[in-house]
């Protein structure tokens, strides 16, 4: 059953809401459902059923795809306020290919049951207009990591990466192993540290066990353009 937090939270940021009359708000308080998922659990895979919803309350998720040999390419990341579409494929029947979520931290969220929502949408047209706005953003998100991987040097991509955690969390460490860097960026373990140490000898980045600091911003900026 859903606290008032959680109501209050899924008010907030399922944008439908407010064109919603009270027996659909009911029944969609009824199918979401509190979730916990400690760090490294897999929560949808390609193969799966259509799962649902994810609404993103703490933690982070990653969508990636995986290849037939196991390389992982990871198309977006969700923090709180996100909400997964992709995993919840039978509502958008557009989409062909295979997606699977990881949650990268201790995530908590709001499952919302996929085949109520496929009904809601059916009846309520803003329903059906949020989903679709929400998939092209994820879709966008897509396009954007397949830029990266056929279009971006290897140093400008891990150059983007960094940048991009670190203006995520103010923090000029990122506490990462070169294999999740691999990983998010969709190369091999070996081509990331061969980089990592190219940034070395350029003074871009110090090197440890607890992950990669950035100390020199401006040259790492100037690598992402």
């Amino acid at each position: 059953m859903l606290q008032p937090e959680h109501l209050r939270f899924l008010s907030e940021h399922f944008t439908a809401w407010g064109h919603m009359n009270a027996q659909e708000r009911t029944a969609l308080v009824n199918h979401a459902v509190p979730r916990f998922f400690e760090k490294g659990t897999n929560l949808h895979s390609g193969e799966s059923d259509c799962v649902g919803f994810f609404l993103v309350r703490s933690g982070m998720l990653r969508a990636y795809m995986l290849s037939e040999e196991g390389r992982e390419i990871t198309l977006y990341r969700l923090g709180p306020g996100d909400m997964c579409i992709l995993s919840a494929s039978c509502v958008l029947s557009t989409i062909t290919f295979d997606v699977s979520v990881d949650a990268v931290k201790d995530t908590e969220l709001l499952l919302i049951s996929a085949p109520f929502f496929a009904e809601l949408s059916e009846k309520n047209i803003y329903v059906e207009c949020f989903a679709y706005k929400l998939g092209t953003e994820r879709f966008s998100d897509v396009m954007w990591a397949m830029q990266q991987l056929l279009f971006m040097s290897m140093d400008k991509r891990l150059a983007v990466f960094l940048w991009d955690e670190i203006s995520k969390s103010g923090d000029s460490i990122v506490r990462i192993t070169h294999e999740q860097v691999a990983r998010y960026i969709g190369s091999a373990r070996e081509v990331v540290t061969r980089m990592l140490k190219y940034f070395v000898s350029e003074g871009i980045v110090e090197l440890s066990r607890g992950g990669i600091k950035i100390i020199d911003k401006q040259k790492l900026k100037g690598l992402t353009i």
